[in-house]
């Protein structure tokens, strides 16, 4: 079954003046972030299986100050190259509570000058007005959950906004000064490749500095599983895949950093990077992850639980992992195959290139060699590489 997917898979060329270069890349792990979980959203979008909760507004506030009672009470660490606000949706906080967020981890750890601060945002959620509030909060990027321009595929994914809404949410942000990702998500049963390419058109119209685009995925326990078991069309996977081939060639000015990432040169998401490359970050809120100190933590997710145990001045930490050197090896691998420029092919590289899979990868134009590097030349097969390197034993 591997090797069929390897030899019928579309090639996609590999571009050696990437703009992501390897120093670009590699630097990355020398730099620090923070993450924090925003939970509350309008609604719980049916493919979603976050750690997401809707209809709790009013717990608005007492989030806020766990958050910040968590921030200050941390080991006082080092200065934040990103901190990044993801959820949930982020933009359902007041920008008084998010900068008080801000401040909190500013003052505990301190930022460089030219620290990237983003947000996930919905574009029901933005005007003019709430574009200025969270740029004087320090907010200096936002990721739209677009999704798709079809008011049909936005429906069928519980979205709240329209497609006119999200073109003027863009144009504001940008207005306001704001570096704008686009998020779209392809493979919506229902969608066609053709409607596909014009909600890429579209996005790439408004000429923002960064697109993602990611393949709907049926999650166990959502609504959209329930629907599918229960006889709803699920994802085509072979549509899926043309999609994904059809936005390299849609992009314009953009250029892919990472499997489902583009950007304009030298605007690639930090904080992303510094995920990428194995880089330190510490999480903040329900369910949120960090990694320090070759340990990966994660608070506990449920939000009433959170809030207790901040209250009561206990750890919100609820589980920790120390991957011994040769998971951290495979980790560095994984993580790093994503990234258009590739990764230092070192111990973990050396034994993929050398094992049967690894040769059959290479000879299937699927992974190559440059120099020290060894990078993935046909990102759709991405997740076969992983499971590769995963499989390999020390």
């Amino acid at each position: 079954m591997f090797s069929e997917i390897v030899l019928e898979a579309p090639s996609v060329s590999w571009r050696d003046d990437s703009m992501t270069s390897s120093d670009t890349v590699d630097a990355a792990v020398d730099r620090a972030a923070v993450y924090v979980h925003i939970p509350f959203c309008a609604r719980v979008c049916p493919y979603c299986d976050f750690n997401v909760i809707a209809g709790r507004d009013d717990l608005v506030d007492r989030y806020t100050k766990a958050v910040v009672a968590e921030v200050g009470r941390a080991a006082v660490w080092r200065t934040l190259d990103a901190i990044a606000f993801g959820g949930g949706t982020p933009s359902r906080m007041p920008a008084s509570r998010l900068h008080r967020i801000i401040e909190a981890i500013n003052d505990r750890f301190g930022l460089v000058g030219a620290a990237e601060i983003s947000l996930e945002a919905n574009p029901e959620d933005w005007s003019p007005r709430r574009a200025a509030e969270l740029r004087e909060a320090g907010f200096t990027r936002v990721s739209f959950g677009v999704q798709s321009f079809d008011q049909r595929i936005l429906s069928s994914l519980g979205r709240l906004h329209t497609p006119s809404k999200a073109v003027a949410a863009v144009v504001e942000a940008i207005e306001a000064g704001f570096l704008v990702n686009i998020d779209l998500i392809f493979g919506t049963p229902g969608e066609t490749l053709e409607g596909w390419i014009q909600t890429v058109r579209a996005a790439i119209a408004l000429e923002p500095d960064h697109l993602s685009t990611y393949a709907l995925t049926v999650e166990r326990g959502t609504p959209l599983s329930r629907a599918i078991s229960a006889g709803a069309p699920a994802p085509d996977e072979d549509l899926q895949a043309a999609e994904y081939e059809a936005v390299e060639a849609l992009v314009g000015g953009l250029e892919r950093y990472e499997v489902s990432n583009y950007a304009r040169p030298g605007r690639e998401c930090v904080y992303n990077l510094i995920t990428w490359s194995q880089g330190e970050y510490l999480g903040f809120g329900a369910g949120a992850h960090g990694h320090r100190n070759g340990v990966r933590t994660r608070n506990v997710r449920r939000i009433d639980a959170y809030l207790d145990r901040v209250e009561q001045d206990e750890s919100p930490i609820q589980g920790t992992e120390r991957l011994d050197p040769w998971g951290r090896e495979q980790e560095r691998l994984v993580l790093g195959l994503r990234r258009t420029g590739g990764v230092i092919a070192g111990r973990g590289g050396d034994a993929l290139l050398g094992s049967v899979w690894g040769g059959r990868l290479v000879e299937a134009g699927v992974i190559a060699r440059r120099g020290d590097r060894i990078m993935v030349l046909r990102p759709l097969l991405t997740d076969e590489v992983s499971r590769a390197v995963l499989a390999l034993s020390e």
